[in-house]
């Protein structure tokens, strides 16, 4: 039988790397690089195309071997940096009176500011139709002289248009007529907020053009390339859709390629719990994964909110290039300017030679930037000296790694840059690295507070070119271990070719019934299905924001060939090797709590609480709790052990009950059920997740207690 190979392609500003991976041993089979393509007639669709090529005639590949290819895409958010959108017209519909008033305050979406400068912006023009008015000529005349604005998409936005969006559809259907591409507002969002709704439409509208134009090209190209399997394309939420998808919603590719990153460090790295942190250039990207899942929050464009599902992932402006900023005898600020954007080399890539009588000199990197930027003139010409060239000054880059470049040209620097500032090159050098992690760590603190990850449980997985720059004075900092990415070079390329089929569908339901819960399921199901995945491989998480009243169901599959185990089962004597180095104790001081065909369940007492981890049978750590029991029963049997663990672990204080959070482990996967106020929502959701077990099959149950 011949080979079955999944590609993953992901398009950096710098340069495309496409990775093939054996679709059932999981082994890099082949990496194809090239610069990326921006200035290219077919855009970056080019790069992609031809880093694919590459990859699989070095790699002696089979077009027809490809059974999976994807690929990240900047062009989402290139185009909104760029402003490279189109203007867009909003048709509001709402019933007339006081809701019409205020629909049409709300629906009127102004001018969506994308850059500092206010130059680069999606522009608007509205129109509002009073539903009782609502007709096919109407709506016709409407966006014929919205088309005679200028306007070059339309977006429908009707006011409660989750509940009922025939109107919003056929303006879609009147679109086709017309040769203009038509967003429908309740398509790409189920959620009430008439405003947020329609902004994220407008912003899905004004990159449509781009996008199915770049669909296009690229879509064509994969075939002329003999590759039968759909081309599927990375979400910012860290799923794929297919492509004909991405033509409908491409505003939720925007920050598709720090989420592949991410993607890769689950998947390929284990990492279960801890901060990503791909260290590039310019800027570094933090995101957190927490029990096996990474965090998802909604995107922000031009400083407003949207209803698209992205990965929660913070850009902070320093990295491996970054440039000092120092005055007074004092470092005042790393970053956020880099080397890459002054156009300045390296101190530490080039020879010593040219640092003879090397002196320091400040300067704007680009027009309004402050003054005070460090650079070493020799021999008239101009380095910079950067946050690289401090930590091979300091000897933390060893010979063959990436960062390694001429430690002594760094030195040099360094010496000449404290007698500068008073003080001796190594404190600079060190003082750079402290600035630099501060930044880092702002971001990473927060990140853990607003996600409750613990300290004791979280690693630090570093990835990107600079990783070794940054991260070991960062984890020392905060005080937690840290893990340097293995392929850190091509992590967002695995990414993109291990990634599942993903789709989400929100809605508000103060009070959500059984049969809500199943409707939304059967929704999500259809969805995901759309969106390339196969019926069978469908799996379904349901979770309930008390808070806002969102019911969110999470929807998961595999394409047409099944998603193959990532490696072969590990050995209980393996799992006990992995849960201890997480516990950072001695083997002989953890517990087995229970297993079942798919999970075992550890404990080990860390002073007064009991921690717990749950580790699958091929050696992913899937979830981690401290103050935490695990029990086994059947899936009839659930719904008493998980009222016994709701009562026994719940926490009284003063007047204030704290319910525990419950975990299910079912089949291969982990619920969660965390932040439920009541054991009736409890019994609802254990209720969808076990219909369609059979009663007799052994699940686990995983109960923790919650404080303030």
């Amino acid at each position: 039988m011949s080979k079955q190979i999944r590609v993953g392609i992901d398009v950096g500003g710098t340069n495309t790397k496409a990775v093939a991976i054996d679709n059932k041993t999981y082994e890099i089979v082949g990496v194809g690089i090239i610069p990326t393509t921006h200035d290219h007639e077919l855009g970056v669709s080019a790069g992609v195309i031809e880093s694919f090529k590459k990859c699989l005639t070095e790699n002696n590949i089979s077009s027809d071997e490809v059974v999976f290819i994807a690929h990240s895409t900047t062009q989402a958010t290139n185009a909104l940096v760029e402003g490279d959108v189109a203007k867009v017209g909003v048709i509001g519909i709402a019933d007339g009176g006081l809701v019409g008033f205020l629909s049409k305050i709300q629906g009127k979406i102004k001018d969506i500011v994308l850059d500092e400068s206010g130059k680069r912006k999606i522009t608007t023009a509205y129109r509002f139709v009073n539903r009782k008015d609502f007709s096919r000529e109407l709506v016709s005349k409407l966006m014929d002289d919205l088309i005679a604005e200028g306007c070059g998409v339309i977006a429908a936005s009707k006011t409660f248009g989750v509940d009922g969006m025939d109107e919003e559809l056929l303006i879609k259907e009147l679109g086709k007529e017309k040769g203009i591409e038509v967003c429908a507002a309740s398509e790409i969002s189920k959620l009430y907020g008439l405003t947020r709704r329609t902004r994220t439409a407008v912003i899905n509208g004004s990159i449509l053009p781009r996008m199915i134009s770049t669909a296009d090209s690229t879509e064509d190209a994969v075939k002329k390339a003999g590759i039968g399997a759909p081309l599927m394309i990375m979400r910012g939420d860290g799923g794929v859709m297919d492509i004909e998808e991405m033509r409908n919603r491409p505003v939720l590719t925007m920050l598709s390629g720090p989420a592949a990153s991410t993607v890769g460090a689950l998947m390929y790295l284990r990492v279960s719990n801890g901060i990503f942190f791909e260290v590039g250039g310019t800027t570094t990207d933090i995101g957190v994964i927490k029990n096996g899942r990474p965090m998802i929050d909604y995107a922000v464009v031009g400083g407003q909110r949207t209803m698209v599902n992205s990965m929660d992932v913070r850009t902070v402006g320093v990295a491996g290039g970054s440039m000092i900023r120092a005055n007074n005898g004092k470092i005042v600020k790393v970053g956020p300017r880099s080397c890459h954007i002054a156009n300045l080399p390296y101190v530490v890539f080039t020879d010593p030679k040219e640092f003879e009588n090397p002196e320091v000199i400040q300067l704007s990197p680009t027009k309004g930037d402050p003054a005070d930027y460090i650079a070493i003139r020799a021999n008239g010409k101009d380095y910079a000296l950067t946050t690289t060239c401090a930590a091979n000054a300091l000897g933390i880059i060893e010979e063959g790694d990436y960062s390694y470049g001429n430690p002594e040209s760094a030195k040099r620097c360094f010496e000449v840059l404290g007698k500068f500032l008073g003080m001796s090159g190594d404190d600079a050098a060190r003082a750079v690295l402290d600035d630099a992690a501060k930044t880092t760590n702002e971001v990473i603190l927060d990140l853990m507070d607003k996600y409750r990850v613990e300290e004791s449980q979280t690693t630090i997985v570093g990835g990107g070119g600079g990783a070794k720059v940054l991260l070991p004075f960062a984890a020392d900092k905060l005080g937690v271990p840290y893990t340097l990415a293995d392929k850190a070079e091509i992590i967002s390329s695995i990414g993109v070719a291990l990634a599942m089929v993903r789709d989400v569908v929100e809605r508000v339901i103060p009070q959500p019934t059984r049969e809500d819960i199943i409707d939304l399921r059967n929704e999500a199901t259809d969805q995901v299905i759309k969106s390339g995945a196969t019926p069978e491989s469908v799996e379904i998480q349901i979770e309930i924001d008390q808070q806002t009243s969102k019911v969110r169901a999470i929807a998961t599959g595999s394409t047409e060939i099944a998603s193959q185990d990532l490696s072969k089962e590990i050995t209980e004597e393996e799992a006990l090797d992995l849960v201890a180095e997480s516990f950072g104790v001695e083997k002989s001081q953890i517990n087995k709590e229970t297993e079942n065909e798919f999970f075992r369940v550890y404990t080990s007492q860390k002073g007064n609480k009991k921690e717990l981890r749950a580790i699958d049978k091929k050696g992913f750590i899937k979830l981690q709790r401290a103050d935490a029991v695990a029990a086994k029963a059947t899936a009839g049997g659930a719904r008493t052990l998980a009222g016994n663990m709701w009562n026994d672990l719940a926490v009284f204080k003063s007047d204030i009950k704290l319910n525990p959070d419950l975990y299910l482990c079912v089949g291969a996967k982990i619920v969660d059920f965390e932040g439920l106020t009541s054991l009736d929502q409890l019994n609802m959701l254990l209720d969808s997740e076990l219909s369609l077990r059979e009663g007799n099959e052994d699940i686990i149950l995983v109960g923790a207690k919650n404080d303030l």
